[in-house]
């Protein structure tokens, strides 16, 4: 009798329980309807006009259970892809055709707004290769839709939220229609996929036809590029840096994006070109110097205008593949892709593991999300020095073994070097 009452009492109680119980679809619906009501009335609150809330949301609005914007956000690749893979998919032979076809069609008729922006076009050509393939992929899912879904109980609902307002000003100032208000899942828009709120920053009538479309207008589209690069201090005749050989001794504590030196600095400790030449670059210009793949992958020297591509994705590979397209597209060289150096592979599980250990250990704080930024870089340096390991900032095999046999902080201490024998 009192195992079927405690039989009972657990059916009752996780079959009751408001956290476990699936919600019907009228119970979701109604929870959406309540909340997109409540958006409506904020978004009216931050100035947005009753007439725009109403066109934009003209149609009947429900949350889908997964959206695909959703399963967009949460995708994450099995592996990490390694600079030399990343920039091998955006820059290829085909690409770099059509941007020397573009850059000498369109070099006279902008030469006047690079001049003035101090931006090349050769550079303005690599981003619009690399975001929407010179405009072929702009992207078709509808903004208001899209970010409205991504604004409701998502892992970054703040920030869609606010590019969502960002969206319906865009209407509010210029009486767009929402089918005019496409771009990719994430709120991207346009030639070169400017978020809502750097349209709303940067975005430039270069047609002056009244409207900054950066859509349909690749007059307003570069123009608005150009502006936005040149606001983020962009420099010009500056080159973006080289790839530079490291010396057998080198100190990798040095090592990373915000830890500059002079150009001169830099050659007095031993770093020379790759192709076995002098430094090419401003010697009095600030450096820093990247190892995207690690110690055992390529090194580069970056300066100011690498930092500025950085502001606009932040993503290093990004940056590279910019970059690479850009050299490219001036240039008169054979295309060939980079050779992949083939060493370990790391997957988004061994991000996680890393982020799971350096959280837990040495308190890193990091957002365990498995993918290898800035700061992940930064906590694996840490674990790295605390192992007498080579301080790269890239979770090799090494790293990933001694996590694995972690016991306690003793692990962190050298082990006593075993005594000669003696010969009798």
């Amino acid at each position: 009798m009192f195992k079927k009452f405690v039989i009972l009492l657990f059916f009752v109680i996780f079959t009751s329980s408001p956290a476990l119980a699936v919600k019907s679809v009228t119970e979701q619906r109604q929870e959406w309807d309540s909340w997109l009501k409540a958006l409506k009335q904020e978004m009216l609150g931050k100035g947005i006009s009753k007439k725009t809330i109403i066109k934009a949301y003209n149609k009947d609005y429900f949350h889908a259970v997964q959206p695909m914007v959703l399963q967009h956000d949460k995708k994450q690749a099995e592996f990490i892809l390694t600079s030399d893979v990343y920039i091998n998919k955006l820059v290829n032979m085909d690409k770099v055709a059509k941007a020397r076809q573009h850059y000498k069609k369109l070099a006279k008729k902008y030469q006047k707004l690079c001049d003035n922006t101090g931006v090349p076009l050769h550079y303005l050509i690599a981003f619009w290769g690399v975001e929407t393939h010179f405009g072929y992929n702009k992207g078709k899912h509808h903004l208001i839709d899209g970010l409205t879904n991504l604004s409701y109980k998502n892992r970054r609902s703040k920030f869609f939220k606010q590019e969502l307002y960002h969206v319906l000003k865009i209407m509010d100032k210029y009486d767009l229609s929402g089918e005019k208000m496409k771009g990719s899942w994430a709120g991207a828009m346009g030639h070169f996929q400017f978020m809502p709120s750097t349209y709303n920053a940067y975005a430039i009538d270069y047609d002056g036809d009244g409207v900054a479309d950066i859509w349909d207008s690749f007059d307003d589209a570069i123009a608005s590029a150009a502006n936005y690069l040149s606001k983020l201090g962009w420099k010009a005749n500056e080159p973006w840096g080289q790839e530079v050989i490291l010396p057998w001794n080198f100190n990798y504590e040095l090592i990373g994006s915000k830890k500059y030196k002079t150009v001169a600095e830099w050659q007095k400790l031993g770093v020379t070109g790759h192709n076995g030449r002098g430094l090419q670059l401003p010697k009095d210009a600030a450096a820093a110097i990247i190892l995207p793949d690690g110690r055992r992958g390529r090194a580069y020297m970056t300066l100011s205008n690498f930092r500025r591509i950085m502001i606009w994705n932040r993503s290093i590979n990004y940056a590279l593949a910019i970059v690479k397209l850009a050299e490219y597209t001036k240039g008169q060289q054979k295309f060939s892709p980079l050779t992949e150096k083939s060493h370990y592979k790391l997957t988004d599980e061994d991000i996680l593991k890393v982020q799971h250990f350096a959280n837990r250990v040495i308190h890193a704080g990091l957002k365990e999300d498995g993918r290898y930024g800035a700061k992940t870089a930064e906590a694996v340096k840490q674990l790295q020095k605390k192992w007498k390991l080579p301080q790269d900032g890239m979770p090799d095999y090494a790293l990933l073994n001694k996590i694995k046999h972690y016991k306690s902080r003793t692990d962190f201490l050298a082990p006593p070097q075993p005594k000669k024998p003696h010969h009798y």
